[in-house]
């Protein structure tokens, strides 16, 4: 097996998990070229070779209709692997079987592995391996990936995988269509057959693939096949294929589960299950969990861990140690600065990256593994939206824009779950726009609680709408499409501590082999521009802007310098000020709104280069700067002229 294994199946299957069992520890994470999607990689030893090991997005379906699909079914179109594992839920084998469906149409040599067999045993569901193998003609496995069972049977399937002879019959109209299309199409690892359904299905990503291979004048006649066969239907030629599919899935699937009298999972869970979609028995369960992870991400991570290694750690110890000897050492006094000045390497890149983000990273990736293992993360989705449709958006925007409130930087990091890049731009706007971060938020709250509660209210209510009224203009003005809301709810289950183990360590090694540079580049600019006294510069260039735009008074100005580089610093700025009387109630509110919707801090703004590229990075800094600005302005003449009691 010189050209390797591809994994593949549905979200939410235990994918990942099976791949973490076959190829152990030793992994390799990249991005797919031109696209923020990423692949895992390893070896794996299998008919006593050792073959490499692809993992790849979850996708329901080799038409793509977001970006994760079009990565696996590229994957697959452009070969170089032997064979396929299709991944499925032993409890949904229709779904699974529709993917395996797609990979015999393909003529692509696969075995499939019905995964999450104690959940699907301990629901009372019995699948007949043998007899859906024989009806498949390709090797059936059943798994439990987190206990390694099934483990050695699926390696020594794969020496055997083949290719399964069944194909989808389609309607007459279609299958001429097909028949048509196929002599025009170019050879590749998968059929022809196939590349024709996707072209009449009305896949757009195929075609720069196909026009890159085929003259003109094919893609001129395989257009008008296309159009000619899609006038057949009211409905999209897409749904004609999936329908003749889901036939076929249903037809293979009866006969090979059984389900025992007297055996399927408790009354109790099945309420629970129920109680947490439910319009109103779900909002207490949905109020106590994003509770919950506030409570361990924003005060554990964000407060408790983060004030241990920032003031314990690093603040008594390994800054200082490291300040004295390099004053000992190095006599050089723009290098000591590089080092261990204001904008160091070690007192700000080390200390930020290690003290401040890190804690909050750990806690969010426990957190979100215990979400994901226990079955309520689609129930989370469910339960908020109608919500963010608002946004134009749908209920998987909830986890980063939640846990934004723990730390903007990590949970732009979490935008990747969102399955269009549209929706992860949006959301990615947003956070850097109008959520602020637990320690901004605990500056904010110290600020306003000592004053009227108008005032946090007029505060909160500004933020928040801004987030409703930009999440959905922005949905109306940028290109690209939203993502259906289809998801499939699993069943709620006890989570496997070792999964998430691995998992959590896993996503920390990452972020400390991707974020971490970030914040050593970006202390570097730092550092360069305050030695060019271009950060005074700008603070001078801030000060009319404040005084007359806002009513602040000038000593504002190094508080929302400062902000760009640490917002909470910016806020603590403006808190002090207060304190000291040298801000009226009307300006605190003001400046306070100001600083929440201000430019994204430079941690913030470096992972938005590191996830969308720098014009897409400097193209929110230049519309968050004025619009930050503008809110303050128009909010300021309002206040003024109301003349509130705040």
């Amino acid at each position: 097996m010189s050209g390797g294994v591809v994994l593949v199946g549905n979200p939410n299957v235990g994918k990942s998990a099976l791949f973490g069992a076959l190829t152990g520890t030793y992994v390799t994470v990249s991005n797919y070229p031109g696209t923020t999607v990423e692949l895992s990689s390893g070896f794996a030893t299998v008919g006593g070779q050792r073959v490499r090991v692809v993992d790849t997005p979850g996708a329901a379906s080799f038409i793509p209709s977001s970006e994760d699909e079009r990565v696996s079914r590229d994957i697959l179109l452009f070969g170089g692997h032997d064979a396929v594992v299709a991944v499925g839920d032993a409890k949904n084998l229709e779904r699974t079987l529709l993917l395996a469906l797609q990979l015999a149409e393909m003529e692509l040599p696969f075995v499939l592995c019905l995964n999450m067999m104690d959940e699907a045993t301990a629901s009372g569901l019995g699948i007949d391996a043998e007899g859906l193998a024989g009806r498949l003609g390709v090797e059936v496995v059943l798994a439990v990936a987190i206990r390694h069972e099934g483990l050695s049977r699926l390696k020594d399937a794969l020496s055997e995988a083949r290719r399964c002879p069944i194909r989808v019959a389609y309607p007459e109209a279609l299958e001429r269509g097909i028949a048509e299309m196929v002599p025009l199409l170019p050879d590749s690892p998968i059929s022809r057959r196939s590349l024709a359904v996707m072209a009449l299905a009305g896949d757009d990503s195929l075609g720069p693939w196909l026009s890159a291979r085929l003259p003109d004048t094919d893609m001129a006649t395989l257009e008008k096949i296309r159009q000619r066969v899609s006038r057949e239907w009211t409905e999209p030629v897409a749904y004609v294929v999936s329908q003749a599919r889901v036939r076929e899935a249903t037809r293979l699937a009866n006969g090979s589960m059984s389900r025992p009298q007297g055996k399927g999972r408790s009354g109790f869970a099945r309420r629970l299950e129920r109680a947490t979609t439910h319009p109103i028995a779900g909002v207490p369960i949905l109020l106590a969990v994003l509770v919950a992870c506030y409570l361990f991400v924003g005060v554990l991570g964000a407060g408790t861990l983060v004030k241990l290694l920032e003031e314990g750690l690093f603040g008594r110890f390994l800054n200082p140690w490291a300040t004295a000897l390099a004053e000992r050492t190095i006599p050089w006094a723009p290098v000591r600065d590089l080092l261990v000045g204001p904008y160091g390497l070690i007192t700000m890149a080390l200390t930020y990256s290690l003290a401040l983000v890190l804690p909050i990273v750990g806690t969010f990736f426990l957190a979100f593994g215990l979400l994901e293992d226990s079955g309520y993360l689609p129930r989370l989705a469910v339960m908020v939206n109608k919500v963010f449709k608002r946004m134009g958006l749908n209920g998987k925007a909830v986890l980063p824009m939640v846990l934004g409130l723990g730390c903007d930087t990590m949970a732009t990091l979490t935008t990747r779950i969102l399955e269009t890049p549209k929706e992860r731009l949006i959301v990615i706007l947003l956070l850097a726009l109008g959520v602020p971060c637990s320690a901004q938020l605990t500056v904010v709250m110290a600020m306003l609680g000592g004053r009227s509660p108008l005032g946090f209210a007029i505060w909160a209510g500004v933020v928040v709408a801004v987030i409703f009224t930009v999440g959905k203009l922005a949905a109306q003005v940028l290109p690209g499409h939203g993502s259906d809301f289809i998801l499939e709810l699993p069943p709620l289950r006890v989570p496997q501590p070792g999964n998430i183990v691995v998992k959590t360590l896993a996503r920390i090694e990452w972020y400390l082999r991707e974020a971490v540079p970030l914040f050593v580049l970006g202390t570097l600019l730092l550092y360069v521009a305050d030695r060019l006294h271009f950060l005074g510069v700008l603070e001078r260039g801030a000060e009319p802007l404040l005084r007359r735009g806002l009513g602040l008074p000038a000593e504002t100005a190094p508080a929302f310098v400062v902000g760009f580089l640490r917002r909470d610093f910016g806020a603590a700025g403006l808190y002090q000020m207060a304190r000291e009387g040298r801000l009226d109630p009307i300006q605190a509110v003001v400046a306070l709104t100001t600083i929440t919707l201000f430019i994204p801090c430079v941690a913030n703004f470096f992972m938005i280069v590191k996830e969308r590229g720098w014009r897409t990075a400097l193209a929110i800094a230049a519309f968050v700067f004025p619009f930050a600005l503008g809110v303050g302005a128009v909010l300021n003449l309002v206040l003024r002229a109301l003349a509130l009691p705040l």
